[in-house]
């Protein structure tokens, strides 16, 4: 068995689930980087990232509607769009160890690619798409509810997005929407950090870090939410 073979299997082991095609799996891992051009479409995980994307939205719409059945229509919706973004599938990629699986070429490997939220969370979605295409709907909807169904226990899944939340406060009291100011990018290329203020007029500024402006963004209108009593602190 060769030394990729057996990475495979250790991932495999992983995932919990066993590939009927492998080439599947080799696919899901590979950046178009890695790829000459002309077969980027065939050999990297571009399409499928985009189906895993699909099924994972399918499966957690799924989760959200038999979980929250009290739930209206615009709570799922905004609660399906905090679970089902690149953010969550970089937590799981992480927690799978995808990124030293990757194929990536040297140009992105050498800037940190295999530690990138955006390339972990494509990869998570591609994999779900590699699983759906060898075993079916069955076997990616058991892989994604154990990996994802953690989120839905999490107390902010009940929470809608923060700058959502945010912005419709901001609104209901006659105010003009918040600004988000970058006050600071810290750390090397490979591995930044954000810091973000959110500014509303009347309010003292709230900042917060992390390692996309978006998820700085996040916690920074979640800090503001908790600062003024709309959400209670995270346990």
């Amino acid at each position: 068995m060769s030394r990729r073979d057996k990475s495979h299997e250790k991932l495999q082991f992983r995932l919990g689930y066993r590939f009927a095609d492998i080439d599947l799996l080799e696919r899901a891992l590979t950046h178009s980087s890695a790829i000459a051009p002309r077969k980027r479409i065939e050999r990297s995980y571009q399409r499928l990232e985009f189906l895993g994307d699909r099924v994972l939205g399918l499966v957690v719409a799924d989760m959200l509607y038999r979980r929250f059945p009290a739930s209206n229509e615009g709570e799922l919706s905004r609660t399906l769009n905090t679970l089902v973004r690149k953010e969550s599938c970089a937590v799981i990629a992480r927690r799978l160890d995808l990124g030293p699986e990757m194929i990536l070429g040297e140009s992105e490997a050498r800037s940190g690619g295999a530690d990138k939220d955006a390339i972990l969370g494509d990869v998570t979605e591609a994999v779900i798409g590699a699983i759906y295409l060898d075993g079916g709907l069955g076997k990616a909807y058991g892989f994604i509810e154990r990996l994802f169904g953690e989120f839905l226990d999490d107390g902010q899944v009940n929470r809608a997005d923060a700058k959502t939340t945010l912005q419709e406060w901001a609104q209901a009291r006659g105010l003009e929407p918040p600004d988000y100011v970058l006050v600071e990018r810290t750390g090397p290329d490979h591995a930044p950090e954000f810091t973000i203020a959110v500014d509303l007029a009347g309010f003292e500024r709230v900042e917060a870090a992390g390692n996309s402006k978006r998820v700085a963004e996040h916690k920074a209108a979640e800090r503001f939410l908790v600062a003024r009593k709309v959400w209670k602190d995270s346990p």
